[in-house]
């Protein structure tokens, strides 16, 4: 069983973004972390971290795998709930494929406070973001 845990850290909404993702198994860790230079808003950008986890599991994992997938973003929680987004249908799409690649997810909303290794590895991009 892996656990991944995503977020997205945004400066000015729409602006550049950061992307954390972090997998736990077996009592390791892998942190994930990268950048958006475009302008995008928190909500893509959380998008865009899931994706971005979610990718590097179907890269370095068994598809038989179960997943327990975290985010504290509630549109992408309730999106993949519901497995329809208004606004972000083609990120969910992607999305989507990827869940489904893996025998079994479950995806699970969570309060920011239990979603600190995300957010951290998120805004750690999005710092090396604005340095540059």
């Amino acid at each position: 069983m892996l656990k991944l845990y995503t977020d997205a850290a945004t400066r000015g909404n729409p602006g550049p973004t950061g992307l954390g993702a972090l997998i736990i198994y077996e009592q390791n860790q892998i942190q994930l972390k990268d950048n958006l230079a475009m302008a995008t808003t928190n909500h893509e950008g959380e998008f865009d971290a899931a994706i971005m986890g979610f990718k590097y599991l179907m890269e370095h994992f068994a598809a038989t795998e179960t997943i327990l997938f975290y985010t504290d973003s509630r549109l992408v929680s309730d999106a993949l709930g519901k497995n329809h987004s208004k606004k972000f249908t083609a990120q969910l799409q992607t999305l989507t494929e990827y869940l489904d690649y893996f025998a079994l997810v479950v995806t699970r909303w969570v309060p920011e406070k239990q979603n600190q290794g995300a957010h951290q590895l998120a805004n750690q991009a999005l710092r090396a973001l604005e340095d540059k």
